[in-house]
Order: C-alpha cells, then structure tokens, then sequence
C-alpha cells in the first residue's frame, strides 16, 4: 500500500577492477517545520560541466589507500557517555573497547585507516557525477565482503551512472557498529574532503581534485553501518553535498536522526529497504512520519529526488541482502532511478517493476 508520493523540486542527483535499539523522535519539530516551510535555497551544488580536456576513463581504477582521517583508530569518547572508546588495558598495554561481543582490540580490530577507491570505466570528470560512500556491516573486510561479497564496486561498474565509490574500513571483522570518528563533530566531512585528494591522484590527472572536492555524495549503509552512517548525517558537516541515503536492512536505531535528516532535507531521496531483521526499526520511523503528516512510498519510486520509501522485502536473506534484496543488486538499482547522472547518456536504462516482495 503506498502512503503517497511528495513531489518537490526536481534536484540533480549524485569487482570490476579490485586489488585484490529505536531512539526517540527528537526531529519532531523540525520536520513539521520542513513541511510547513520548505526552503527555497537549494540544498547542494546544481550539477556542473567540467570544461577541461580530459577523457572519460578507458579503464576501470581502484586502491586500497590509507586515509589520515579514517574513522578508526579513535580516540575519543563513547556518545552519550563519559566512557573512552578504549576502556580497557592488558597487562601488556595493549588497548581494547569494551563492546557488546566483548573485548575488541585495538591493533585487530580498529587500526585499519584504509578506504577502498573505485572509478568504473567510462567514469567522466566533465560530466555531472557523484560519490558513493558505502558503510559496511559488521563482520565485515574492505577485500572480503565489500569488494567481494557484496559486489558494491561492481554494481557501480554495471549501473549507468557517472559515479565512484568510496568505502572506509569500519570494525575489522567483528560484532561492532561504532562510528569512530564519525561521532566527532565534521569528522565525516573531513573524511570526504581528504577522499577527494585520494580519488584526484587515482583519476590521474590534478585537474579534477576541485571537481573531487565539490561532487554531491549518498550514502549506502548496510546493516551495522547504520550507526557511522546516521552519525555522519547528524554532526559530519557535510549536509550541502549529501542528497540521498539508502539503508540496506540497516535501520536498527538512530532513528531521530534519520528523521532529522528528511527534515532538514526536502529535496533529498531517502529509501529504506529491509527484513524482518530491521522491521522495528524501520516501522518506527514510518510511524514517526505518519504522525506528521509526511507522505512515504512503499515501493521505489520511478524518480527519486525529493522521495522517501520503505521497502519491505520478504524472502530475502539478510546476509546477502547488499546483492539479493527486493530486487538483485540494489545498488544498482537505486543509483540508475537518481536521474541527471547518467554515465552514458544515450543509454536507455530498462525499466524494472520494483514491488516490495
């Protein structure tokens, strides 16, 4: 049963290669505001022609790179508590974090500053583009499961959408949803800055750093990313290139922040796919919503800017639900309805029938 579509101004969007519990509604009072008031000022830069010399990649690139503002090793507090992350020393000094599965250890767990950098063939610095954040789940590896498993990069690679892909190393491995330092305050939007350097010097051509610097980013979050993820919604910092969220059975809390996020942001795309798994979650927020009078699909809408859904899926295993959702490949999916990115312009996507099953 769809609760309605919200139409509001149309807003421009942002393995192949591999080397291998519910908050409280505290944005009540926001979202009635954004209902009542929608800002005329645009959320994000309109998308842009590049006009420089340089040729659309002939090759798909990706790395492995070590970033100076990783979201962990972490040294800060536990939110909403006095507790330093690493509460917990060994006889041989040897740091640990006190988790819901245990003792985790720094130097396995949270020393690992890579990010994995992907740019499919075809990508295209003179064109509208985007950046792709994805945030693992847990027990999970950059080579493993992002690259492998979930076949994040390859569905950049395979959608019609001029988009690169920038996935941080979170927990190494294991039952832990921390944010790190995604809890400070502008730690995502540091993180995303110092990306695009990284994605510059991968393109190969210094040209592009100003255009790596400035393109709009959506965030992908599969289930324990919802934690970094909402974190970096509520105090990144980056709220004027962020134009899209999409939860992969991942809506388990956070959800006053989730709500403030559709607030603040009108022209946004916010579609919450999921399980049994995260149905507490995600039916909390639905309700939040239906109590303001926030119209919401159930199915995935042919465009999405400006649009929020909640997917219900059934017969979908919550383990492969990054490939195996409501429809395979999601990402995919989701990425080719965000409409002026196009890698391919004169490609005609295929129209899919998307019902939540």
């Amino acid at each position: 049963m769809t609760r309605g579509t919200w139409r509001r101004p149309l807003r421009a969007l942002v393995v192949g290669v591999f080397i291998m519990g519910v908050d409280g509604a505290s944005g009540s009072r926001a979202l009635a505001q954004a209902r009542a008031t929608p800002s005329p000022v645009q959320a994000v830069p309109v998308p842009h022609e590049v006009h420089a010399r340089v040729a659309p990649l002939k090759a798909p690139k990706s790395a492995l790179v070590e970033f100076d503002v990783s979201p962990f090793p972490y040294e800060g507090l536990v939110p909403r508590t006095s507790r330093p992350f690493f509460d917990v020393t060994d006889d041989d000094g040897r740091r640990g974090h006190s988790s819901r599965a245990g003792v985790l250890w720094e130097d396995a767990t949270y020393s690992d500053r890579r990010a994995l950098l992907f740019m499919p063939k075809g990508f295209d610095v003179r064109r509208p583009g985007v950046i792709v954040v994805f945030l693992h789940g847990n027990r999970a590896t950059l080579e493993r499961d992002v690259g492998g498993r979930q076949r994040v990069a390859a569905q950049i690679a395979e959608a019609n959408v001029n988009a690169v892909l920038v996935a941080p190393q979170l927990a190494v491995n294991a039952n832990d949803s921390s944010a790190g330092r995604f809890w400070e305050s502008y730690g995502f939007a540091r993180f995303i800055g110092e990306a695009g350097a990284h994605l510059a010097r991968l393109h190969g051509d210094k040209r592009t750093r100003k255009t790596f610097a400035t393109l709009p980013v959506v965030i992908v979050a599969y289930s324990g990313g919802y934690v970094p993820a909402a974190w970096a919604l509520h105090k990144g910092g980056s709220d004027a290139r962020v134009i899209g969220v999409l939860l992969l059975d991942a809506l388990y809390g956070e959800v006053d922040k989730y709500a403030d996020f559709i607030a603040r942001h009108p022209n946004a795309f916010f579609v919450s796919a999921y399980t049994s798994s995260s149905a507490r979650g995600n039916e909390a927020l639905q309700q939040h919503l239906s109590e303001r009078d926030f119209p919401f699909d159930t199915s995935l809408p042919p465009r999405l800017q400006g649009s929020v859904a909640f997917l219900r899926t059934s017969g979908a295993d919550h383990e492969d639900f990054a490939t195996r959702a409501w429809v395979d490949d999601p990402i995919r999916v989701v990425l080719e309805r965000m409409g002026g990115y196009a890698r391919d312009p004169g490609k005609r996507v295929q129209s899919r029938h998307d019902p939540a099953r």
